[in-house]
């Protein structure tokens, strides 16, 4: 079973560090704020034993080397953490699995945000840690990556179960509602949600965790092969999904 430690830290990042409860071993997933995660760390009383990195953008790996200077922890992420951030102790790819103690853990293909995004599904506790390539009612701007490569990124992550918790690293969902809203203003499962989001965030709440489910009935970033969201952005229904995904993030940018 894992352990799940959530808490906020910058400005609107989430911090985590997760626990195998067999073997009492502790990964932190990425490093936005070293300082806010050695202190909730000590809290715990938990030693970080690893640093698993989902890309490296610095409000993700920033933190590495303070970690594993304070902890001796050792670091794993996609190659582009090595050649951008810091170096790892081991260059993780998609498909291989890892081990927590007695956990285990895919690497997921999530690039988009960046070209080597990865992010880690650990199938037995329907639990999946996805960075900044997906969010609720949202996904990360595309830095690197194109619309197809984000898309077959999204349409990765919702082939998991429904039940599967998504922790997403940023707090970014009242945003996204206001946004979402605007594309399918007649989705009865959408105005459900923000009118849950607006309840949450007023008793300073976080929106964190979603699930596929939840994302699957409401974020039109992975319903572009919709035929309401087609309509909603005067999409052809001949266009490809990634084409019409394309126009939604389009708009979300400059929204």
């Amino acid at each position: 079973m894992l352990l799940i430690h959530m808490f906020a830290c910058l400005s609107d990042n989430y911090g985590f560090l997760i626990r195998d409860s067999a073997s009492g071993k502790v990964a932190c997933i990425d490093t936005p704020d070293a300082t806010a995660i050695l202190a909730e760390a000590d809290k715990l009383g938990w030693q970080i034993d690893e640093i698993w990195n989902t890309h490296w953008h610095p409000d993700h790996a920033g933190g590495n080397q303070a970690i594993e200077k304070a902890h001796g922890a050792r670091s794993l992420g996609p190659a582009e953490v090595d050649q951008r951030i810091s170096p790892l102790s081991q260059i993780v790819h998609p498909g291989e699995m890892l081990r927590l103690g007695d956990s285990s853990a895919e690497v997921l293909d999530v690039g988009g945000h960046t070209l080597g995004h990865i992010a880690f599904h650990f199938a037995a506790d329907q639990v999946a840690f996805v960075g900044d390539s997906l969010f609720a009612l949202g996904c990360g701007r595309l830095f690197e990556g194109s619309a197809e490569q984000a898309w077959n990124s999204l349409s990765r992550l919702m082939a998991l179960p429904d039940e599967t918790r998504i922790y997403c690293a940023h707090e970014y969902t009242a945003a996204n509602a206001r946004f979402c809203a605007t594309i399918e203003a007649d989705n009865a499962a959408l105005q459900a949600r923000l009118e849950e989001i607006t309840r949450l965030r007023q008793d300073n709440q976080p929106t964190v965790p979603t699930t596929i489910g939840l994302e699957r009935a409401t974020n039109p970033f992975v319903r572009a092969d919709m035929a309401s969201v087609r309509a909603a952005v005067a999409a052809d229904a001949s266009l490809p999904a990634h084409e019409v995904f394309a126009i939604i993030r389009k708009r979300k940018d400059t929204f």
